[in-house]
């Protein structure tokens, strides 16, 4: 009995301590007022004793670097790649050295060029140690470390600046000369550190939830590295900074890894979290949790699940139109830090040097992660997927031996996001390789500012909504008297069922406050050739007419029970299934409404306008299926 009781009481223990343990070994803190803590033990005694003391440490190391120049020599993508950065290194040498000449309000095409060039000729130096090589990254070092400033006023061009000098710096060692090194040094503390403790603003990013978040704290830590045997109390102030605030944009991520800014932003915040990781790790032994934080990881999947058969993203948000011809380095830190060969597009990799043409600015890192890569178990997409969160999107694919390459991807959310648009409920549909349903896309920000434009205004009224790119009217959803959608309001994904005919639902009723009393927008797989879109909403009194809308670009003919859509050859059929007596009208968008808005070639906005006698009981259905012949 009493050795009953003793093996109880000790499996109680197990049980009531078990969270403390594992909570204790967690790589990260909770905090019950905010998003969960990256570790932080940064003060000057920690850099004192824990920074790594030599060159490189900026996701080089001795090691790393010996094991990437053994890759280079046996790897065939690692050689693939270092022969297109070779060939990058050679094209960036007939070039100009930089000048500080801004667009509109920006110097970021400077800086992301600066950053460009001296991961790829820092990258190579380091390799082959060519002293003409050498003697250009002096020219370029001197040239922006001359500039009057990185232009504080938008931190973003500081921030990729500061991190272009900083790995110039940490990987040519003491190659250069000792002025040379004594003047980054001097910039990065002056002109990249230093204005981010201004009094006057444009600080937010040190805790806002975007991409700015992850981009400015990342180039302030590359600073903080290089210079911390110069101004250790600067150094540790900013690293521990960041560390603090990082995880304001990295909650952005949970629970299942969509980035709210869409795919391409996703690249660009992303890019820049993957490599403040990576010199974390190199120069003091851990990223402090930024690899283990909730969701941060599934994210890839998130970023492969948005491109479609055709090349071109479920571009939501201000997210651009295709994804490029060559390899993604970014995702190519995912497989080096899951094991997974799902992130290494072999093929994109292994083409000829010379077809990559301009390497991405991160190149030098993403070689490194390509060299780190140890292939382990490979996954498989899903083909039916939900992303929730704050612009939850759910994504319905075709098995691979299915010739349709069958694309579907719905969404709900808000449009008070950053990047956000009024696109809830709207959706893209792929089938045949052809792109049916479409997103507007993204627009040149520049020309938009520089015309006057109010592009960045989140209110109700604000000019942002007038623009096809950003407002309701612009996209495949559901509007209501014309109306903009409510600009605050989200849509939330309400029911999610998978399996071989998948269906969401997006909650839209908050989105038509003062319009409809409660809206249902569902999509269902009904085969593998076919999306229908359904729609339950309850009127108001006032509610005077609806409108379902699909934007695209092929050619349309209207019929008795619809529309036939054509392109490439290929048709797709348009069924109006309730309600009844309502016809297709055909409004051409090309050109577009707006001497702002963008130009797509032979877009057109197809809809079905429904006036509210159609629904005599105050509430009604309306269904529409989208199929290709069987």
């Amino acid at each position: 009995m009493k050795s009953k009781i003793s093996v109880l009481l000790s499996f109680l223990c197990l049980v009531l301590f078990m969270p403390v343990l594992v909570t204790a070994n967690q790589n990260a803190s909770s905090d019950e007022n905010g998003p969960q803590k990256l570790q932080n033990p940064i003060s000057v005694q920690y850099l004192k004793t824990q920074l790594r003391k030599d060159s490189p440490r900026l996701i080089l190391t001795p090691a790393i670097e010996k094991e990437l120049k053994a890759k280079i020599k046996t790897d065939p993508i690692v050689k693939n790649y270092y022969e297109a950065m070779k060939l990058n290194a050679t094209e960036i040498q007939t070039k100009e050295l930089l000048v500080r000449k801004l667009e509109g309000r920006r110097l970021l095409g400077t800086s992301r060029e600066m950053l460009y060039r001296m991961t790829v000729l820092s990258m190579v130096y380091r390799i082959d140690k060519n002293p003409v090589i050498l003697k250009r990254i002096d020219k370029e070092l001197t040239a922006v470390c001359n500039f009057s400033d990185w232009n504080p006023s938008h931190y973003l061009d500081v921030a990729e600046m500061s991190m272009a000098v900083a790995i110039a710096v940490d990987w040519t060692g003491n190659a250069l000369p000792k002025a040379t090194i004594e003047l980054a040094k001097t910039s990065l503390i002056a002109k990249g550190i230093k204005p981010s403790y201004n009094e006057k603003g444009n600080t937010g990013w040190i805790n806002g939830t975007n991409n700015w978040n992850q981009v400015c704290n990342g180039g302030m830590i590359a600073s903080s590295i290089v210079i911390a045997e110069k101004d250790p109390e600067l150094a540790a102030k900013t690293i521990s900074r960041s560390l603090n605030g990082m995880p304001n944009a990295l909650k952005q991520y949970a629970p299942d890894g969509v980035y709210p800014e869409g795919a391409t932003y996703w690249d660009y915040g992303t890019s820049f979290s993957v490599t403040t990781s990576s010199m974390l790790e190199s120069a003091f032994g851990s990223d402090f949790g930024i690899t283990t934080y909730p969701a941060f990881l599934k994210s890839a999947d998130f970023r492969m699940l948005c491109v479609a058969p055709s090349g071109s993203y479920f571009n939501f948000a201000d997210c651009g139109d295709k994804t490029g011809s060559s390899g993604d380095i970014v995702l190519a830190w995912f497989a080096k830090a899951t094991g997974n060969p799902l992130y290494i597009d072999k093929v994109k990799f292994l083409i000829p040097p010379q077809s990559f043409g301009k390497l991405s600015r991160l190149a030098g890192p993403g070689l490194v992660w390509l060299s780190q890569f140890k292939a382990g178990n490979q996954t498989n997409l899903p083909l039916v997927w939900k992303g929730d969160g704050e612009n939850p999107i759910v994504i319905f694919r075709g098995e691979k031996e299915n010739p349709s390459n069958y694309y579907f991807g719905g969404k709900g959310g808000k449009a008070a996001l950053s990047h956000g648009n009024m696109d809830a409920g709207s959706f893209v549909f792929e089938l045949n390789n052809v792109r049916w349903v479409l997103d507007p896309g993204v627009q040149d920000y520049n020309a938009l500012e520089q015309a006057g434009f109010d592009l960045w205004g989140m209110c109700q009224n604000c000019q942002r909504w007038s623009l096809i790119t950003k407002g309701n009217l612009g996209h495949s959803t559901l509007s209501v008297d014309d109306a903009r959608f409510n600009v605050t309001a989200s849509a939330p994904l309400a029911n999610f069922k998978s399996g071989s005919f998948p269906e969401a639902t997006f909650d839209m009723t908050a989105i038509y406050k003062g319009y409809l009393k409660s809206a249902n927008r569902k999509f269902l797989k009904d085969s593998d050739h076919s999306i229908t879109i359904e729609d339950q909403v309850v009127l108001t009194d006032s509610t005077k007419f609806l409108t379902w809308a699909i934007m695209t670009t092929s050619d349309v003919i209207s019929t008795e029970q619809g529309a036939t859509l054509q392109q490439d050859g290929k048709q797709l059929n348009l069924k109006i299934l309730s309600p009844g007596r309502v016809k297709v009208s055909i409004i051409m968008m090309d050109p577009p409404p707006l001497k702002f808005d963008r130009k797509i070639d032979n877009l057109k906005r197809v809809e079905i306008r429904i006036p509210t006698y159609l629904f005599p009981e105050g509430k009604g259905v309306i269904k529409v299926r989208l199929s290709s012949p069987e």
